[in-house]
C-alpha cells in the first residue's frame, strides 16, 4: 500500500505532483479491474459538485465506486493528494488565447475564462491554495496569464505580481459571488434580498451616526438590479487600469 503521507514520491516531488504529471507508475495488479485514478478522481469531483467538498473521503469515493477503501491507497496517498488532482481536473486546460489582442484584451479574457471555470466548480474554491501552480493545468493557465504580457516590457518579477494579483481578485470574487447566491437563493429572489437588508439597515443605521449609509440608503441604488458579472467587470477594469499606468511608468523610466 503507498504512503498515507503527503510525502515526496521517487522523483522528490510530492505525490501528488508526481500523480498529476503521470510520473508515478501504476500499480501492476490493481484490486478491480477498470479502477484508475482517473476513475477515483471523476468520482470524487462528481461527489464534490453534487454534495459539496467537505462530502469527499476516501470511503466516500469508494463506496461510489464499488470497491474498498485501501484499495485507492494503491493509487492515490491520501485525501489532500485526491483534492490536488481534482482541481487539476477541475480547471482543465486554459481555452486558446484571442488573436491579435492586447496584452489587456489577453488578460481580461484569461481572467473571465478562469472565472468561469471556477463558477461551474464552486467546490474548488473550497481547496486552500498551497502552494505556486505545480500541476500540467495550472502551469499552463500561468504561461498563458505571462505571454499576455509578454508585450509590456514589464520585469519578470512584476509579471508575476500582476498574474498573482488578477489571480487573487478572480478567486476572491468568485467566492464572494457564489457565497451571496447562496444566501439570496435561501431569500428568495435578488431584488427581495435586497430590499430585505435596505429595510434592516434602514433601522438599525441611525442617520447622524452613519450618514454616508444613510445616503446610500436613500439614493436607491442598493435595489436596482446590476448587470450579470458587472461587479466582476468593475473591479478587473480597475486592477487592469493601475496595471497600465504600471506598465506606461516602466516605460517612461527606461525612457529616460
Amino acid at each position: 500500500m503507498a504512503d498515507r503521507g503527503a510525502g515526496a514520491g521517487r522523483t522528490g516531488l510530492p505525490a501528488s505532483i508526481e500523480a498529476a504529471w503521470g510520473l508515478r507508475e501504476r500499480p501492476a495488479k490493481g484490486p478491480k479491474p477498470g479502477l484508475s485514478l482517473d476513475r477515483i478522481v471523476g468520482a470524487a469531483v462528481a461527489i464534490a459538485a453534487e454534495e459539496g467538498l467537505p462530502a469527499v473521503s476516501m470511503g466516500r469515493v469508494a463506496k461510489a465506486l464499488g470497491v474498498s477503501t485501501m484499495s485507492l491507497y494503491r493509487y492515490v496517498a491520501a485525501k489532500d493528494e485526491l483534492y490536488v488532482l481534482m482541481q487539476e481536473a477541475a480547471l482543465g486546460p486554459p481555452p486558446p488565447a484571442p488573436r491579435d489582442a492586447d496584452w489587456r484584451e489577453a488578460l481580461t479574457a484569461w481572467a473571465r475564462a478562469q472565472r468561469e471555470v471556477l463558477l461551474s466548480h464552486l467546490w474548488a474554491l473550497r481547496i486552500p491554495v498551497s502552494g505556486p501552480p505545480a500541476t500540467p493545468n495550472m502551469v499552463a493557465w500561468w504561461e498563458q496569464g505571462l505571454v499576455a504580457l509578454e508585450t509590456t516590457g514589464l520585469d519578470d518579477g512584476a509579471k508575476i505580481s500582476v498574474i498573482l494579483l488578477v489571480s487573487g481578485f478572480v478567486r476572491s470574487e468568485a467566492t464572494m459571488m457564489a457565497e451571496l447566491d447562496t444566501a439570496v437563493r435561501a431569500g428568495g429572489t435578488p431584488e427581495e434580498f435586497m430590499a430585505r437588508h435596505q429595510n434592516t439597515l434602514a433601522r438599525l443605521a441611525d442617520p447622524d451616526r452613519y450618514p454616508s449609509v444613510a445616503r446610500l440608503l436613500g439614493s436607491g441604488v442598493m435595489t436596482q438590479p446590476d448587470e450579470p458579472g458587472y461587479e466582476f467587470a468593475f473591479g478587473l477594469e480597475r486592477i487592469l487600469d493601475g496595471v497600465a499606468v504600471l506598465i506606461e511608468g516602466r516605460r517612461a523610466d527606461g525612457e529616460g
